[in-house]
């Protein structure tokens, strides 16, 4: 569906049909608000996103009453991380005794994620979706956000509504027109995606390799591997330089894999480069606009937390607007109370990430011999107890968002 050449009203419109936005645009329609979505894409068809479902939003889902239609879908099950440091093999989260249902992390193309959530609002009548729609600019009078400017295949579009939401990622155009200040906190790495085929036999075993200056994540898709390799800030460059066969070469080194199944690499269109941002927002919202998922807060890969902070993001945005936007009174006080009950656990997941970065992840990069677990690892190790508490962190979040009452059952479906 797309937007005519005119202008339309609703009482929230979000852009960005990501998991902060679509999951936000399901839990307000659901709540009886009348929301529009807008998606540049034609469809949520794309590679090497965040694809890791930890057990908080699981638990949202069964909050919700859709967790065995979720589970239907195709997905693989990771209930410990771990990997290997050097040759011996370590874990770090066991996340088997959870105080939740579901006590793993799904591992789920992220398009899946999003069809499935853009099935379950469209039954209800306040939820409209844009696709092939991109928000271009912020409509403002007297001082307040009054809606979106937008372009679609049919010609330019204005949508009024009561608040705007910026869900449209970590180079968010709405936030940039907004003029909202970014803190960029760093990140000395980057990563590069591609894909291995699965052979028979294979373990099937997410991991992480730490080798020798390398690191290498492996997360086995049944038919395939999805492999993350950690490379220093700005080094693709040099690497496609060096040629495809040093590259293929290098991840022979690092992995477990025969040299010759790397030969489907056959190209550099098959490696996908991921530019490593972490940065936040000093202020998540002016006057009828905010700022959720990455477009507030662009999280590093590491733990995979990102798809979850953005899907927490929209459920305590629901829970504290919801009620306001049906009555079409949103405050700024509204909207700073999203930011003050979510920029705690940002602050304290970027902090940890920038750690590990700082303090493992980096000087990993820059070893000429093989590491050795350290001490906190070899700790993990002796005591398996310990492993529950990253887990809780990893799989729980730092403040876990539940589904107010009024947002799971005021709405009215199809």
């Amino acid at each position: 569906m797309t937007v005519a050449n005119t202008m339309s009203t609703t009482q929230c419109c979000i852009a960005g049909g990501g998991p902060a936005g679509l999951m936000l645009a399901y839990l307000l329609a659901r709540a009886g608000v009348r929301v529009t979505v807008l998606e540049k894409h034609a469809d949520f068809l794309r590679d090497f996103r965040g694809d890791t479902v930890h057990p908080s939003t699981l638990e949202v889902m069964a909050e919700l009453g859709l967790i065995d239609r979720f589970l239907a879908l195709p997905h693989q099950k990771v209930s410990k991380v771990g990997g290997y440091v050097g040759k011996t093999p370590v874990t770090i989260a066991d996340l088997s005794h959870l105080p939740v249902r579901e006590r793993y992390i799904a591992m789920m193309p992220q398009w899946d994620f999003l069809n499935f959530l853009e099935r379950e609002a469209a039954h209800y009548p306040g939820f409209t979706l844009h696709m092939r729609t991109e928000a271009t600019g912020l409509l403002e009078e007297g001082g307040r956000v009054v809606g979106i400017t937008a372009e679609s295949p049919e010609g330019a579009a204005e949508i009024r509504a009561d608040l705007t939401v910026a869900a449209d990622g970590r180079n968010s155009i709405l936030r940039q027109r907004a003029g909202l200040v970014v803190d960029d906190l760093g990140a000395p790495i980057d990563v590069l995606w591609f894909r291995v085929p699965a052979a028979p036999g294979d373990a099937g075993e997410t991991m992480g390799r730490f080798g020798a200056g390398s690191i290498l994540v492996l997360i086995f898709r049944g038919d395939y591997w999805q492999c993350a390799y950690v490379i220093p800030k700005g080094a693709f460059a040099g690497i496609k330089a060096a040629g495809l066969v040093a590259f293929r070469d290098a991840i022979a080194d690092a992995s477990p894999f025969a040299r010759a199944r790397l030969d489907a690499i056959a190209s550099w269109d098959d490696v996908s480069l991921l530019t490593v941002r972490v940065d936040r927002l000093r202020q998540w919202c002016r006057p009828g606009f905010l700022c959720i998922g990455d477009a507030a807060h662009a999280m590093s890969p590491i733990g995979g937390v990102g798809v979850n902070l953005a899907i927490q993001d929209a459920v305590a945005s629901a829970n504290i607007l919801a009620e306001a936007l049906k009555a079409g009174r949103v405050s700024l006080d509204n909207l700073r109370a999203v930011q003050t009950r979510r920029m705690f656990p940002t602050r304290v997941t970027q902090a940890i990430q920038v750690a590990m970065q700082n303090s493992i992840i980096g000087p990993t990069l820059t070893l000429t011999e093989e590491p050795k677990p350290p001490f906190a690892l070899r700790l993990l190790q002796w005591f398996p107890l310990l492993q529950r508490l990253p887990a809780r962190i990893l799989g729980l979040g730092v403040r876990r968002e539940h589904v107010a009452e009024f947002v799971r059952g005021g709405g009215v479906k199809r």
